[in-house]
């Protein structure tokens, strides 16, 4: 597989920097950093982003994220493994993902059940999480930028653990 062209964030060194400082102000809101690394890697699975997919599966699994969650993530409805907190953005990260897939699409449902677990702050945090994590998905998705490649340059693979390491 090859990328159809350098990633645009690469292009626009503005614009990595803008959704770096866009996504590190979603991770001062209040919710934890692993709900927002599992509403990434959720979003991106729905995106079928490879690039993001791998990159969040393997940082949560260095911070310490077990096997059966990263595993359960695409089936948290059926799993066990997730609190309610986490189920609830789970489901918002959903239908702010699948915004064409239904009528209404963030149905009352979600939003409450996101409500009762998070407050107005961290909702905000949360919606802000999952627009630049599907910006990124649509920027990789896009331009076919390939799983793994930024684990290859040990300058990229330094930036993107450092970005993460701070959480």
């Amino acid at each position: 597989m090859q990328s159809r062209m350098n990633n645009p964030v690469t292009i626009f060194p503005d614009a990595l920097q803008a959704l770096r400082e866009l996504r590190s102000a979603a991770h001062k809101g209040g919710v934890s950093a692993r709900t927002l690394s599992l509403v990434e890697v959720r979003a991106s699975q729905i995106n079928g982003c490879s690039v993001c997919v791998d990159m969040h599966s393997r940082i949560l699994k260095k911070q310490g994220e077990t096997d059966e969650r990263l595993f359960a993530v695409a089936a948290w409805r059926d799993a066990p493994y997730f609190t309610d907190a986490e189920r609830a953005a789970l489901a918002l990260t959903e239908a702010a993902t699948r915004l064409s897939d239904r009528e209404d699409p963030v149905p009352d449902e979600i939003w409450n059940e996101a409500a009762r677990n998070y407050d107005e702050k961290a909702l905000a945090a949360l919606m802000i999480a999952i627009g630049v994590i599907n910006v990124w998905n649509r920027l990789n998705v896009a331009t076919r930028q390939v799983a793994g490649e930024w684990m290859k340059s040990p300058a990229a693979c330094a930036a993107v653990e450092n970005a993460f390491a701070s959480r």
